[in-house]
C-alpha cells in the first residue's frame, strides 16, 4: 500500500507530514537512488509554484539531491508543464516540480518527472518509496569532491517561452484581444509574455503572487473575475490558468465558460483536419461528459476513456499511440508537444484556430451537446473503503441499478484531497440530482470526523 504518492505525486498540508521538510530531504535522496545510472554525472532539475512553502521544501529536495552525489539545476517559480518539457531540454536524469497545482497556499506537494518528462509510472514511485522508508537511504559515503552542487538557472523561462511559441508555428495573433488569469501561481512570468509576443491584446490578472495568494478567489477553479473581466474589456476570450497552470478554463465572447470537454470537441476535429490525430482517437477520462463522444462521433472520431488523472491519459497515449486527449477539468494533452497538460499550449491551440477559422469561439464550443450531469464534492476526514460502509455502498448501488442504460454514476476519492467525488449522468436531470443527493447525504453521515471516531 502506498504511504508517499496519490494519483498526482505526493500532496497535503505543508510542513505537516507528508510535504515537511525531513520528507523532502529524504525524497531528494531515494529519487537521486533510483535515477542514477553508470554515467559520470547525473543531474535533476527543480522547479516550484509560488507558494511560501516552496522555498522550504526547495532547499531541502537540493540538500537530499546533492548529498548522493547528483547536481542539482534550479529554474525557480514555472508552470508544471514547463518543468516537463525543461527536464527534457536540459538533459536531466529526472524533474521535480513543488506544487499543489489546484489546490489553496497552504498546501504543497513534490510531482516527478522521468528524463523523457513523463510523470513517474507506479513502479517507479514504488521503488522511491522503497528506499524512502529504509531505515537509511544509502548514501555510498559521498564526500568532498564527489557531492553535487546546484546552480541556479536564468534562461530557463526564455527557453519555455519559445517552445510554447513553436507549438502554433509563431503564428501571429494580431486582432485578438484576451484576458488571461494567471491564478498568482507559476504561470504569471511566462505565460503573459508567451501570447503577448504572438501579438495578442493583453490584459493580465492575477499576476502579482505574494506566496499565500495562489488559487485564491482565481484561477481556473475561480473563474468568476476573469468572465467579468473578459465581458468588461470586450474581449474575445478569456483564459484562466490554475496555480501550476497544467490545466485550463475558457471563456467565450459571450462570458459562457468552456471545459476542458468543449476544448477537446472542438481541437480534436480541426487536428483530424490536418492530418495530426493520431488514430482519429480523443483519449479522456471517465468524468468527461457523454456529449463528448457524441460530437465526436458525428466526427467519426472514437474516445478512449481512462481513469481519472492526466497521467493515465497520457500512459494510454503511449500504450495505444494515440497524441491527443485529456480531462473535463481542463488537462489537455498534447502528446506532440508535451508529456503533461498544459494550460497555455491548450489555450494557444484554441487561439490558433480561431485565428485560423476565423470563428469565434462561442461558434466552436457550441459543437457539443452537454447530457445533464451533477457533480458533488464531500469532505471527508479519512478515506475509508466502500466496502466498509455498507449504507454508502447499498445507496451508490441503488443508483447504479436505476440508471442502467440510461447512464453513468461514477465515486471516488480524490488523490489529491481529502475528498469524495460523486459524479451522475444522465437523461433523467431529476433522477441523476435525487442519486447524487442521497449519495452525498449517506457519504456525510458515514465519512463525518464525529462518526469515524467511533
Amino acid at each position: 500500500m502506498r504511504r508517499l504518492f496519490g494519483t498526482d505525486g505526493i500532496r497535503g498540508l505543508a510542513n505537516r507530514f507528508p510535504i515537511t521538510p525531513e520528507v523532502a530531504l529524504k525524497l531528494g535522496k531515494a529519487t537521486a537512488e533510483v535515477f542514477k545510472t553508470d554515467k559520470e554525472q547525473h543531474l535533476i532539475l527543480i522547479g516550484k509554484d509560488t507558494r511560501r512553502s516552496g522555498y522550504m521544501l526547495e532547499n531541502a529536495l537540493t540538500a537530499g539531491i546533492c548529498s548522493m552525489g547528483v547536481h542539482v539545476l534550479l529554474v525557480g517559480p514555472m508552470p508544471t508543464p514547463a518543468i516537463s518539457h525543461l527536464t527534457k531540454s536540459f538533459a536531466a536524469d529526472a524533474g521535480m516540480m513543488i506544487s499543489a497545482s489546484h489546490n489553496p497556499a497552504a498546501d504543497n506537494g513534490i510531482k516527478i518527472f522521468s528524463r523523457d518528462g513523463s510523470k513517474l509510472p507506479d513502479e517507479l514511485e514504488e521503488r522511491i518509496e522503497k528506499i524512502f522508508f529504509q531505515e537509511e537511504v544509502p548514501n555510498h559515503h559521498i564526500i568532498g569532491g564527489a557531492l553535487g552542487r546546484a546552480q541556479r538557472i536564468d534562461d530557463a523561462r526564455g527557453r519555455y517561452i519559445e517552445f510554447a511559441k513553436a507549438t502554433i508555428g509563431n503564428q501571429s495573433l494580431r486582432g485578438i484581444k484576451m484576458v488571461l488569469d494567471c491564478a498568482n501561481g507559476g504561470a504569471y512570468c511566462v505565460s503573459p509574455f508567451i501570447f503577448r509576443e504572438l501579438g495578442a491584446e493583453m490584459v493580465v490578472i492575477n499576476d502579482e503572487p505574494n506566496g499565500l495568494n495562489i488559487n485564491l478567489n482565481c484561477g481556473s477553479e475561480h473563474p468568476d473575475a476573469m468572465r467579468t473581466r473578459t465581458l468588461d474589456e470586450h474581449a474575445d476570450v478569456g483564459v484562466s490558468v490554475d496555480g501550476d497552470a497544467d490545466r485550463v478554463v475558457m471563456v467565450d465572447e459571450r462570458g459562457e465558460f468552456v471545459d476542458g470537454d468543449m476544448l477537446m470537441v472542438m481541437l480534436a476535429p480541426h487536428l483530424k483536419s490536418q492530418g495530426r490525430l493520431k488514430r482519429d482517437t480523443v483519449v479522456a477520462t471517465e468524468m468527461s461528459n457523454g456529449g463528448l463522444e457524441i460530437a465526436l462521433r458525428e466526427q467519426a472520431i472514437s474516445v478512449v476513456r481512462t481513469c481519472v488523472g492526466d497521467r493515465y491519459v497520457f500512459d494510454e497515449m503511449v500504450k495505444s499511440d494515440y497524441n491527443f486527449g485529456g480531462e473535463q477539468s481542463g488537462h489537455i494533452i498534447f502528446r506532440d508537444y508535451c508529456a503533461t497538460g498544459d494550460g497555455t499550449i491548450a489555450a494557444l491551440q484554441v487561439i490558433s484556430m480561431m485565428k485560423q477559422t476565423g470563428r469565434k469561439l462561442s461558434e466552436l464550443a457550441g459543437m457539443m451537446p452537454r447530457l445533464p450531469q451533477v457533480l458533488i464534492n464531500v469532505e471527508v476526514q479519512e478515506k475509508v473503503p466502500f466496502e466498509k460502509l455498507p449504507a454508502l455502498k447499498k445507496t451508490i448501488d441503488l443508483a447504479h441499478q436505476e440508471l442502467n442504460g440510461m447512464g453513468r454514476v461514477s465515486v471516488r476519492y480524490s488523490g489529491t484531497q481529502n475528498m469524495l467525488r460523486i459524479m451522475l449522468e444522465g437523461t433523467s436531470e431529476k433522477l441523476i440530482h435525487t442519486h447524487a443527493r442521497s449519495i452525498a447525504q449517506e457519504a456525510r453521515k458515514a465519512l463525518t470526523p464525529a462518526v469515524l471516531k467511533k
